[in-house]
């Protein structure tokens, strides 16, 4: 015998002291889709499938959804710069480095008659 499902909407939302209204605006739908889901009229089937998924790969809803940055992942792996690609391969760019021991070029004769 298959159960009819009913929704549980609209107790859920007095319980959370919000109107039609404010649910929607959370939820990002109209009033009256609200109103639709609380009657039964439109919108359990979808809410029973999600239901089903959870129970059968033993998961919560919010594990059911992956959210991501507004920057897809393949535009933050890409790097942009030699610089994003020394970071990315964890080398440094080579410095040259002065020793205040090593002699310091001195002009030649020329250069000196010249100046």
């Amino acid at each position: 015998m298959k159960r009819k499902a009913k929704p549980r909407i609209a107790s859920l939302r007095e319980r959370a002291g919000l109107t039609q209204l404010e649910l929607s605006r959370l939820v990002g739908v109209t009033e009256s889709t609200i109103q639709n889901w609380e009657s039964g009229r439109t919108g359990i089937d979808h809410i029973e499938r999600i239901t089903k998924f959870c129970k059968a790969l033993n998961c919560q809803v919010e594990d059911l959804i992956e959210y991501i940055n507004e920057i897809s992942e393949e535009q933050a792996a890409k790097p942009s710069s030699l610089t994003d690609i020394r970071n990315l391969l964890g080398t440094e760019e080579p410095t040259q480095v002065v020793s205040d021991l090593e002699p310091k070029p001195q002009p030649s004769e020329k250069s000196k008659s010249k100046a």
